[in-house]
């Protein structure tokens, strides 16, 4: 199963092949990930273990690490495992890390809007960028922890508190929102998934999700105004989709985890130098009047190395962009509100 897993991830054209990355070939990295043992850090630590960039990998939690880390640890791949419990043991987690991944805080439950999690999630993720503002300043973080839209805002001002921020090496991980569009568009257009692209922009939360569909490629001719708008809204509504289907069970984790880690691949090759590395992701942005704006990013070897326009849009897509910004802008407003509280 592992060999099978390991093939499926060389055949997509986000991950380098396995060949030719040994220790000696490729440089050292080391990941974290912060909720490691939860429903998304769990499969995501999976995912992080088979990839050939990661040479050391530290997974951490407040509980239940350990196992997570033995277990994962079993993996033949390259890199080694190391599982940290506690506040304690938080600094030796993040020391030299290059990519710290952050997928903690509680998942969504059915009627909760991501608005409902932010007093939980907002705390934790402050706390844990306390710390990598104090132990790792210069690594690359990418949130998952929602709400993005407010969470990625919260971890600009604890960062620029502590004098570290970099706004090239903060991330909002929205390829999840990327991950859906081209799966529903592909479905749709009846074309192979493998070779879809579609740029989503504007924020990780309902409406503030904006599928570009007519710059998708491979170009769809057989989708009419009504399909686009469908493809849209269920975009838009993927997670609640899993949510309900999960009947209060769970969330979307193993499709976040996916997600989480496709753009942290993206990341590493970026820093290694690899050349036109381009995603979609939440960052520091002036292609709007926004502070914040999830878009097309060229990631280097300093993390953003440029922030991509828009392109032309659709009349769908401008109405669209005009509907998104005032409930964005009141989410990146809420977390800056929220970071500068005592």
């Amino acid at each position: 199963m592992l060999r099978s897993i390991q093939s499926s991830l060389r055949r997509s054209k986000n991950l380098l092949p396995r060949r030719g990355y040994s220790s000696d070939s490729t440089p050292e990295r080391k990941v974290a990930v912060l909720g490691a043992a939860g429903g998304i850090g769990q499969p995501l630590a999976l995912l992080m273990k088979l990839n050939p960039l990661v040479s050391n990998l530290a997974l951490y939690d407040i509980a239940g690490t350990p196992g997570v880390a033995a277990d994962v640890s079993h993996v033949n791949t390259r890199s080694e495992v190391t599982g940290y419990m506690g506040e304690d043991q938080l600094v030796k987690a993040l020391e030299g890390c290059d990519v710290v991944i952050i997928p903690a805080g509680v998942p969504r439950k059915p009627g909760m809007t991501r608005d409902d999690l932010f007093n939980i999630n907002a705390g934790i993720v402050k706390s844990l960028c306390t710390a990598i503002a104090k132990y790792c300043p210069h690594a690359l973080v990418n949130m998952i922890s929602n709400p993005v839209n407010s969470t990625v805002p919260i971890a600009a001002e604890v960062f620029k508190k502590a004098g570290t921020y970099d706004e090239n090496k903060l991330f909002g991980v929205t390829m999840l929102d990327v991950v859906r569009a081209k799966t529903f568009y592909a479905g749709k257009a009846n074309v192979p998934v493998e070779g879809v692209n579609v740029p989503v922009v504007g924020g990780h939360a309902g409406i503030t999700i904006l599928p570009l569909f007519s710059q998708a490629t491979p170009k769809a001719n057989n989708l009419s105004d009504e399909d686009i708008t469908a493809l849209t809204k269920r975009t838009q509504d993927g997670g609640t989709e899993v949510v309900e289907a999960k009947a209060g069970k769970g969330s979307a984790t193993l499709s976040m985890a996916y997600a989480g880690a496709m753009f942290a691949d993206a990341c590493l090759k970026g820093l290694n130098g690899v050349p036109d590395v381009v995603e979609c992701s939440f960052v520091q942005s002036s292609i709007t009047e926004l502070p914040f704006f999830a878009s097309k990013v060229r990631l280097g070897k300093n993390g953003v190395e440029e922030v991509l326009g828009l392109g032309p849009l659709s009349d769908y897509e401008k109405q669209g962009l005009e509907s998104l910004k005032p409930e964005l802008k009141s989410s990146i407003e809420k977390g800056i509100m929220f970071a500068n509280q005592s």
